[in-house]
């Protein structure tokens, strides 16, 4: 497929099934009022090719036109076959700009029965009001009678009193008989014009065609029977504006069932399409439907989904007014932001037989997404629709959309990897395949076909990508999440929501929580215990797919203070509002310790691995010390001590030997006990469970043994290069509170004899 552009739009051309749409186009206007919108008339004018004189070749030459937004090449015949190079070209109305040319696909492999034309793929080029075409063909064939361009002028409100469009046979057995075209206008190979029947409507009497050009518009008449609305199936969802079953007084098939529900269908008032041009009623599959043939209207990408509407009312009037269709030829239209349109009439939950894929017709339906996909395949969001409408209307009639199904070929034909058949021969094909599987055509396009298989495993299931992604209301321990209270599952897929039913959270097997297949996560409570978590996802088709499993822990059980706080004396200056602590805990968890915090006298929080902490506290009052340890979940365990700290200056001591009193403002109580003396000592009682010695240091303080309870436990030397005042220097710490002496001797240290001491400290 080549590139091009076209007036002020892009274009994309190939030799593909469907509507070529070039440039921008005006969407319909739905109304504002909650009404329904009025049809939109679109009008075709014609306009005679010159064909050379050995039949090979044909041109229309630059000329003026009324406006127009889409175009196509009709002839004479709709059996004949136009061997050649379809080329057009067109001028921009506003900026005045001719476009390149333009390729238009001569063969659209659709066949409707009895039409009135054969033609190529229409295109939509926008707002135009100049027009060329060239037709190069093989010198081997002539090409058919009656070549004449036509052009669609789009969105001219219905009117009473316009021109009969031309009449139709009615239909026979699909593909069976070669097509009937009758009362159609046969050019010659002057462009001179086709006459009508009739005159333009009063607001456009005043101008008149182009030279060479003829206008066809057809009879304002009553919405066919067929519009109607009826009710569903018991599992189909149908919106009260959506054509459904048309009236009983048209003798129609029941509408199955469905085994999926039904998908949300824009009904033909949506698109505002004219049923007075096709007063023809429908006809219907004899049987059942087999296949879904997909297309793409090989139109461009660069459309508004607001614009979807007035593309597909051009192409209904180009195939029912310019080729003499008896309806637009797709059952069902799907623009690229998924909206589903209803095609051709005879309501959507009926086997209607369209004019699409030929041979195939009366054993299949068609849906043709709008836009070229040769590169790319559609957004998801158009697969996604095409899904749920294949697998809605196959699951009418028990049909898997990944199945094989058998059809019988109505005609010969050939497909475009070359294989050829005859009638009445039986050909295996994908029950969801595209046109190509069907007949020599690019269509649906090299990347939209190689997505078909993604569209029938999302027609048929089971949901895929299904992923367990985050559990929150967790915390990992390791690599495993555990849970104290609620928490949240979450979910991903790369299924579409709207092809799933529902989602199931499974706990060890069992359902703990469902929710809708809109969902993307559920929100549960686990008992205590460790478990297997998964999610399980329903396919609108009933198929489930599972997850893998994520193990959870629930767990409730706090952490426990398996040392339980306690208090210490430490090292450190002494004052009388602040005395050295240290205050000590450890705390476990059956999971994870995260943090211990200290709650009073002040707050403070610890890491896991923290078990003391420097405090200090007033000398002489009590104070209680709260801690709250707090595992990985939240939970929490709490406990406290309280400790007393209590000053007993040098004068409280049992004295023998030689001291003497010294006093300074840096000393405890402002005095202090002095001694050179070898074996003076100072014994104190106590009863407390931490004890520890308060001394001055200086560079020539000397050495004392110390005592405790008899027992000499160390020898502490005084010396320091910098004076320190009021320094625990040696502390001493019991599991419990006992009363206890403590006694120190002094050494008479050789060359610093002298140590000065300012009492004890002891906790109780």
């Amino acid at each position: 497929m080549r590139a091009r552009w076209w007036g002020t739009g892009a274009v994309v051309a190939a030799a593909v099934c469907g509507t070529l749409v070039v440039q921008g186009v005006s969407g319909g206007d739905s109304g504002h009022d909650g009404k329904a919108a009025a049809p939109v008339r679109d009008r075709v004018r014609s306009a005679a090719l010159d064909v050379r004189g050995d039949g090979t070749g044909a041109t229309l030459a630059r000329r003026d036109a009324k406006p127009f937004s889409m175009l196509g090449v009709s002839w004479e015949k709709p059996s004949a076959r136009l061997a050649g190079k379809v080329e057009v070209r067109s001028r921009a109305v506003g900026s005045g700009k001719w476009s390149d040319w333009l390729l238009l696909d001569s063969d659209r492999g659709a066949g409707e029965q009895n039409a009135a034309r054969g033609g190529t793929e229409p295109a939509w080029v926008g707002l135009s009001d100049g027009v060329e075409a060239r037709i190069n063909g093989k010198a081997t064939a002539k090409l058919p009678a009656g070549l004449r361009l036509d052009m669609i002028t789009a969105g001219g409100k219905s009117t009473g009193g316009d021109a009969e469009p031309a009449a139709y046979v009615a239909d026979g057995p699909d593909d069976t008989e070669e097509p009937v075209a009758t009362d159609t206008p046969t050019p010659t190979s002057e462009p001179t014009d086709v006459t009508t029947t009739d005159p333009a409507p009063p607001e456009e009497t005043t101008a008149e065609p182009s030279a060479g050009e003829s206008t066809t518009e057809p009879p304002a008449e009553s919405p066919s029977a067929s519009e109607s609305t009826g009710s569903t199936g018991p599992t189909d969802s149908a919106s009260p504006s959506d054509s459904a079953t048309p009236s009983p007084s048209l003798s129609v098939p029941a509408a199955p069932r469905s085994t999926v529900p039904r998908p949300p269908i824009t009904p033909r008032s949506g698109w505002k399409a004219d049923e007075s041009i096709s007063p023809e009623a429908p006809a219907y599959i004899d049987g059942k439907i087999k296949a879904v043939v997909v297309h793409h209207t090989a139109s461009t990408n660069d459309y508004t989904c607001a614009e979807a509407p007035s593309i597909i009312n051009a192409v209904y009037t180009y195939d029912v007014t310019g080729l003499g269709w008896k309806d637009l030829g797709y059952n069902f239209v799907v623009d690229k932001c998924g909206t589903i349109y209803e095609g051709r009439k005879g309501g959507v939950d009926l086997p209607v037989v369209g004019a699409h894929a030929y041979g195939f017709n009366s054993q299949t339906t068609g849906i043709a997404v709008l836009g070229t996909y040769v590169d790319s395949p559609p957004p998801m969001a158009a697969m996604a629709s095409v899904a749920r409408l294949a697998a809605w209307k196959l699951g009418q009639y028990g049909v898997q959309p990944d199945a094989p199904v058998t059809l019988t070929t109505a005609l010969s034909g050939q497909n475009l990897a070359g294989r050829t058949w005859e009638p009445g021969e039986e050909m295996t094909l994908p029950a969801i395949h595209g046109h190509r599987d069907g007949y020599n055509t690019l269509c649906p396009g090299d990347a939209f076909y190689a997505a078909l298989g993604t569209v029938r495993t999302l027609a048929a299931g089971p949901v895929t990508g299904l992923t367990l992604g985050a559990v929150t209301g967790t915390a990992t321990v390791g690599t495993t999440p555990y849970t104290n209270g609620p928490l949240t599952v979450s979910w991903s897929t790369t299924t579409p929501a709207s092809l799933i039913s529902s989602f199931r959270v499974l706990v060890d097997g069992r359902t703990a929580a469902t929710v809708a297949g809109s969902a993307t996560s559920a929100k549960l409570t686990l008992p205590a215990g460790t478990h297997k978590v998964q999610v399980e996802a329903a396919h609108q088709s009933g198929r489930t797919a599972t997850s893998a499993t994520r193990t959870v822990v629930a767990d409730t059980t706090a952490p426990t203070f398996t040392t339980k706080p306690n208090l210490s004396l430490r090292t450190g200056t002494v004052s009388t509002t602040a005395v050295p602590l240290t205050l000590g805990w450890k705390a476990a968890d059956n999971a994870s310790v995260k943090e211990t915090r200290l709650t009073a006298p002040l707050a403070r929080t610890y890491g896991p691995t923290v078990t003391s902490a420097a405090q200090t506290a007033k000398s002489g009052a009590a104070t209680a010390w709260a801690l709250r340890a707090y595992d990985t979940l939240g939970n929490s365990a709490s406990a406290s001590v309280t400790g007393t700290p209590v000053i007993l200056q040098e004068t409280s001591a049992t004295r023998s030997g030689t001291w003497t009193t010294k006093s300074s403002a840096s000393y405890l109580g402002g005095k202090s006990f002095s001694s050179s003396t070898k074996n003076a000592s100072l014994t104190w009682t106590f009863t407390g469970r931490s004890v520890a010695w308060v001394v001055s240091r200086a560079s020539t303080s000397g050495q004392a043994d110390i005592y405790v309870d008899g027992t000499r436990l160390a020898t502490a030397d005084l010396k320091s290069s910098a004076t320190a005042y009021r320094n625990a220097l040696w502390t001493k710490t019991w599991p419990t509170s006992t009363k206890h002496t403590l006694k120190i001797v002094v050494r008479a240290t050789t060359g610093r004899p002298a140590i000065t001491t300012d009492g004890i400290l002891y906790l109780k």
